[in-house]
This record gives C-alpha cells, structure tokens and sequence, in this order.
C-alpha cells in the first residue's frame, strides 16, 4: 500500500513503496524523468554497486540529505522533486557515474569551477544529461536505504575527503605506494601514487598559483609523479613516463630525478639521442649521479653496437 504526502517543502512529494524498519548511508537509488514512460536516467541496481552518500559533502544534491532524513532503514520510497531541486542534477550524476565506473569524480573538472561547469553541458560526455542541463526537467527519485554509518565506521575514499582529510591521507598513500613499489606490486603502487596525486591536485586547485602553499603542494605533487613514474618504467610504460616527466621538467626545469627517468625511458625506446642528453643534464644537475649515469650510458653504447650490428646484417644483401 502507497502512502503519499508532502514533504514540508516546496516542489517536493514522497511516495512510500515499501516501508522500513529501525532507525534513520548506503542508497539503492534510481533517477527517473516525468514522462509517460518514467524513462530510467540512472540506477544503481544496474551497475551493481549502491550509491553512498556522506552527510556533508560533495558529489550529492543538497536535497538527498532531507530525502534521506525523512526515511528508515529499510524503506523504498519514490520522491518527485521540481526543477529547483534537480537543476545541478546532470553535473552529479556525471560524477556518480564516473566513481561507479572506478574513476576520479573531479578528473573532469578540475581545471573549472563554480559557474563554469555549470555551463559546460557540452563536455559531460553523456547526451541524456546534456539534454538535461540545457532543459531541467523535474525528476523522481526512487530511494531505499539500505544502511547507515557513523563517521568512525568509515572508510571514505579520498574523494569523498575534506581537504584537511586529504592532506592526512597524502604521506599514508606515499608510505603505502614505497612499500608496494619494494615488494614489487608497481601496479597497485600506481594506484595508491596516483589517488595520493589526486588528494594534492584537488587542494591546489585553491591555492594562488606559484605561491608558497601553492609550491609545496606541487613540490609532493613532483616527487609522488616521479615514484609513478619509476613504477611505469618497471611496466614498460615508456612513454607516459616520458610525457610525465617531460611535464614536470617544462614546469621545472632543475628536476635532476625527472631527466634521469626521462633518460632512462627514452633509451628504452631508442631514442639515443634524446637519451644522451637527458643523461648530460643529469651530470650538470648533479655530479653525484656520475656512477649511475655511467652505468646506464654503458647499457645504451652496447645495446646501440648491437643494434647497428643488425641493422648491417639485415641490409647487407641488398646492395
């Protein structure tokens, strides 16, 4: 039996499916459009995972916090919410589907902000919530509350984090990353690097450009760049090491550890040339580096013997 009634605010009506017991967060959720057909926008019960919802905090709308209050664990209930609640809804649901989808909700997004993205309909990358953003539609909300969690019960993921819990989290993901590096797991460093990555990014985004917090920021930005950098070198990923590293040294141009990676990916990938002079401005940078340097250049002059070797064998028949 259906109980509707009115929420108490303006532009909003709940429709009780199926009532709940205990007391008032992990959401089954779906998103609907007011058509005949109640054309299904979005659903959690199809990707398989259900929404989470931190009281407080971003990649939500505001109104799911009172929706949510009004509910039991346990209940199913559907809420018809007007424009004035659903405007910002495509923005949200963009980043819903991208952690659903195990990627960064701010990745999108991080160079903008505020009114920026909310005129940037055209870059969601998705035509339903593009033609949403251009024309706001009012939606149904379909909720059934399936728990709730204490701050202290936990685990968020860095990006459901305050910047202060960002900042926390940073030197715990680095220390996780060098002891994955060590034992040899480089694609799980990778990830605890790279989520470390994104904390920093995030809180730089407000800070003035090149000014004191700002560089200390990009300065454990850098070294934890650089220690993703050593974990693609080991997974043969020459390339975006030389992209990587090629960025930090545009920006920084005495990062000693960034040509030394750099050298090393381009000799790899035989670009000789490119390698000698990276391995050059290492020694300018650093004389220390002279014993490591002289050992990778070694490697470079014997694998350049053979491959001149071969290339004389293999075209020596032909002239």
């Amino acid at each position: 039996m259906q109980d509707t009634m009115l929420m108490g605010l303006e532009g909003i009506k709940k429709t009780i499916l199926h009532g709940g017991t205990g007391d008032i967060p992990k959401l089954i959720t779906g998103a609907k459009l007011c058509d005949d057909d109640r054309t299904v926008i979005d659903d959690s019960k199809v990707v398989g995972t259900p929404m989470e919802i931190v009281v407080g905090n971003m990649f939500k709308l505001d109104i799911w916090e009172t929706l949510m209050s009004s509910m039991r664990i346990g209940e199913v209930a559907e809420f018809w919410c007007d424009t004035t609640h659903t405007g910002v809804y495509p923005l949200v649901a963009k980043s819903m589907r991208r952690i659903a989808e195990g990627k960064d909700p701010v990745d999108w997004h991080i160079h903008t902000c505020g009114m920026a993205n909310m005129f940037a309909y055209s870059s969601l990358g998705y035509d339903d919530l593009d033609e949403l953003m251009k024309e706001p539609q009012p939606l149904y909300f379909v909720l059934e509350l399936l728990k709730v969690q204490q701050p202290s019960e936990y685990n968020r993921e860095t990006w459901a984090m305050s910047d202060e819990e960002r900042l926390k989290a940073v030197p715990v993901l680095h220390g996780q990353g060098n002891k994955l590096y060590k034992q040899g797991n480089y694609q799980e460093a990778t990830q605890k690097y790279k989520e470390a990555i994104i904390c920093i990014k995030n809180i730089q985004t407000k800070e003035k450009a090149w000014e004191v917090p700002w560089m200390k920021l990009e300065k454990m930005g850098n070294t934890l760049t650089l220690n993703y950098c050593q974990c693609l070198l080991r997974m043969e990923e020459y390339y975006e090491v030389i992209e990587h590293t090629s960025d930090i040294i545009n920006q920084h141009p005495g990062a000693v550890k960034a040509f030394y990676l750099r050298g090393k990916a381009h000799m790899e990938v035989w670009n000789e040339a490119e390698a000698r002079q990276d391995f050059s401005r290492v020694l300018d940078l650093d004389p220390g580096m002279k014993k490591a340097v002289k050992k990778d250049l070694a490697v470079l002059n014997m694998r350049m013997e053979e491959k001149n070797q071969e290339d004389k064998d293999k075209y020596k028949g032909m002239f």
